[in-house]
């Protein structure tokens, strides 16, 4: 889990346009770190970074066949000079191209939920109604400490965001304004939100600081009071080592962005480098589209390498 950036999820709750069902608290931070290369069972990381989320499991559903033939298109795509070879710059912006077009694609899906006069825009008040309505008119039903906390604490917390997220101050949001608003990660004017929320979450004792207990307890709950595990350990060191770089024990609103947000990281162009560097069988340090193919279950998946997806999903041919 070391390094990385932070994954976002949707802003607390979701719910459907003037329906106001009961609400359930949702988890609203995903933890630092999820976004970086892990080595999941059947390059599950890698097929939803070089095809996006959606579109990888519409490859789950094919033939190994048909899941090679679809590939070899997408190389196609990605060539942009034509020259019959996919280099490291050209697989970057393919992956960064695709990131991009599910934030987008997200941000459409859930549009509709929350724009409830169809004006194109979503103002405050109508995403607290969609979102917030059915606690704020029955707050009897919200009897459990946990749950009025957590209400009471994300209300307030989303109406921070929103604001932030709203650059002309009209507190009625665009398309833009309210991509901002769902992934604050993607946007420069966002990122002390981003900041500012994770110490919210791990800061336990309110001081405005991540102490190194804290940094453990946000990933790792030792309730059978044993020895930690090797990567808590390891974890521990981290924290000494690269997150706490003026070594005071803690780290500041600083030293938190220097850990989810790294400027000196680029995902997609670290999982470029990881895909050719797996596929590139002559060592020219680019890929020919003999060479991707022969490697086409690192890139995409199929029926043969995914049993247990969904199959009865259709979604569009990229």
């Amino acid at each position: 889990m070391a390094g990385g950036g932070a994954v976002w999820v949707l802003p607390a709750l979701l719910l459907a346009a003037g329906a106001l069902g009961k609400p359930t608290v949702r988890q609203e931070r995903a933890r630092p770190g999820a976004a970086q290369h892990e080595d999941r069972p059947g390059f599950q990381y890698d097929h939803e970074a070089f095809l996006g989320k959606e579109e990888a499991r519409s490859f789950d559903q094919l033939s190994p066949e048909e899941s090679r033939e679809r590939l070899g298109k997408i190389v196609d795509r990605i060539d942009d000079n034509k020259d019959g070879y996919i280099t490291t710059e050209e697989l970057k912006t393919w992956i960064k191209r695709v990131q991009k077009r599910y934030i987008y694609e997200n941000v459409a899906k859930v549009w509709k939920d929350y724009d409830l006069n169809k004006d194109d825009k979503i103002a405050w008040e109508e995403y607290k109604q969609a979102t917030y309505g059915y606690y704020l008119e029955n707050p009897e039903e919200f009897q459990d400490a946990t749950d009025q906390h957590s209400f009471k604490k994300m209300l307030p917390r989303d109406e921070r965001r929103f604001k932030t997220a709203d650059l002309d101050g009209d507190l009625a949001a665009t398309r833009e304004e309210f991509t901002a608003f769902l992934h604050p990660e993607e946007f420069e004017h966002m990122k002390n939100i981003v900041v500012l929320e994770t110490l919210e979450d791990i800061d336990k004792n309110e001081d405005g600081f991540v102490d190194q207990d804290e940094y453990i307890a946000d990933m790792f709950a030792n309730e059978e009071g044993g020895p930690e595990p090797d990567w808590v350990i390891t974890e521990r060191e981290q924290f000494s080592d690269f997150r706490d770089l003026n070594k005071d024990g803690k780290m500041d609103k600083d030293e938190i962005q220097h850990w989810i947000l790294p400027q000196d990281y680029d995902h997609a162009l670290a999982e470029a480098r990881h895909l050719v560097y797996e596929s590139d069988v002559d060592k020219d340090q680019k890929l020919t589209k003999e060479e991707v193919l022969d490697n086409w279950n690192m890139f995409v998946g199929s029926q043969a390498t995914n049993y247990g997806e969904d199959l009865t999903r259709n979604h569009d041919e990229l």
